[in-house]
């Protein structure tokens, strides 16, 4: 009974961490643009819903933010993994205030 409990959570184990780097390996970084599909250029972006979308060029920014949902799930219907986009500082001051509710300084 003990080799076969043993067995059991060694193979439970191994499938968790197939499970895993499987699903690691299915993500990947984003290289082409959502518009043009051409080779992305990181200095020329969009942040959405915490996500930051790389372009090609400055062009595609307008037509991506008519429809971003749209191109957002695509890349990630890809297995692209998007960047997070950085915290603004609305967002920032909002959760300082969260953190420190109930307490003062």
């Amino acid at each position: 009974m003990k080799k076969t409990t043993i067995f059991i959570a060694a193979f439970l184990a191994l499938l968790f961490i197939g499970l895993l780097s499987h699903e690691t390996a299915l993500a990947k970084e984003q290289t082409t643009c959502p518009i043009m599909g051409g080779k992305i250029d990181k200095t020329v972006y969009a942040d959405h819903d915490g996500k930051r979308v790389y372009f090609c060029c400055a062009g595609c920014i307008d037509p991506f933010k008519k429809e971003p949902a749209k191109h957002i799930k695509k890349l990630e219907g890809e297995g692209v993994e998007l960047a997070k986009a950085p915290a603004t500082k609305e967002k920032q001051k909002k959760q300082h205030k969260d953190d420190h509710a109930g307490h003062n300084h």
